[in-house]
């Protein structure tokens, strides 16, 4: 894999990839090709659909924060030696499955703090094998659900970005997401073609969490597919203690709610 399209598209987005960083990630992705025999991680298997939908479609996430000039000041300092973009920012991934977009933003950005949250025990797992293969110091594995990992006190309103894919429609993903990020912090969730029909739904569940939409950011690049855009949330202030919701209840009854 010469990951061009990934060298390419991130160059585009104002982000620059050193040989180290290009290693990981097709390191990575050899993980992920191997441990989906047994695992069912990802149906894309082709190498540059993976480069495209994968590698390139999560350093999207990225983009909210880097047009950001200057950027908002993170919730913890940089450690020593932490002098790249994002430095000392706390991420979380909610549902991150496979690692996307976690993985891909933690190499890309060394110097941010990703968590890793997962709900299936042999996704966390696999997860794990990862950080550890990879050597990735700056990211930590969590297994369990949103609706239960954002009531403990040490993850609720406390990361500065939360990020997600294909998690779930628009209203729902925002109650898994909002939770956890901190006042002032971000939500960015990157959407297909569909997202016009969730827009309304979304913004009365963003209101109700302590949160505000941003106009979507659409994706216009070449090597990303066609209607692909970026919801932005901004987190205003702590999240009403009703929410999230007790697993599956979000799904079952999705916003807007009237009582």
């Amino acid at each position: 894999m010469t990951l061009e399209i990934v060298v390419g598209g991130a160059a585009r987005f104002g982000i620059a990839l050193g040989p180290a960083q290009l290693g990981l990630m097709a390191r990575f992705v050899a993980l992920l090709l191997d441990r989906n025999q047994r695992l069912n991680l990802t149906r894309i298997v082709e190498p540059g659909e993976i480069e495209r939908r994968h590698l390139l479609d999560s350093l999207t996430c990225a983009l909210p924060v880097l047009a950001e000039r200057p950027l908002p000041l993170p919730s913890s300092p940089p450690l020593a030696g932490e002098g790249s973009v994002l430095a000392g920012w706390s991420c979380i991934d909610v549902g991150s499955g496979g690692g996307l977009p976690g993985i891909p933003l933690a190499i890309a950005f060394p110097g941010l703090r990703m968590t890793l949250l997962e709900s299936a025990g042999k996704k966390a797992a696999f997860l794990q094998e990862v950080v550890a293969e990879l050597g990735l110091a700056n990211v930590s594995v969590r297994t369990g659900r949103a609706e239960e990992a954002a009531r403990d006190s040490g993850e609720r309103d406390g990361y500065d970005l939360v990020v997600a894919r294909a998690l779930a429609p628009l209203p729902v993903a925002l109650e898994l997401c909002l939770p956890f990020a901190r006042p002032g912090g971000l939500v960015v969730l990157p959407r297909g073609s569909d997202l016009a029909g969730q827009l309304a739904d979304g913004e009365a569940a963003a209101e109700q969490l302590a949160g505000r939409l941003r106009p979507p950011i659409a994706l216009a690049d070449p090597e990303l597919p066609p209607g692909r855009s970026l919801v932005v949330a901004d987190k205003l202030g702590a999240t009403p203690a009703r929410f999230p919701r007790r697993p599956g209840v979000a799904a079952k009854r999705p916003f807007p709610l009237h009582s």
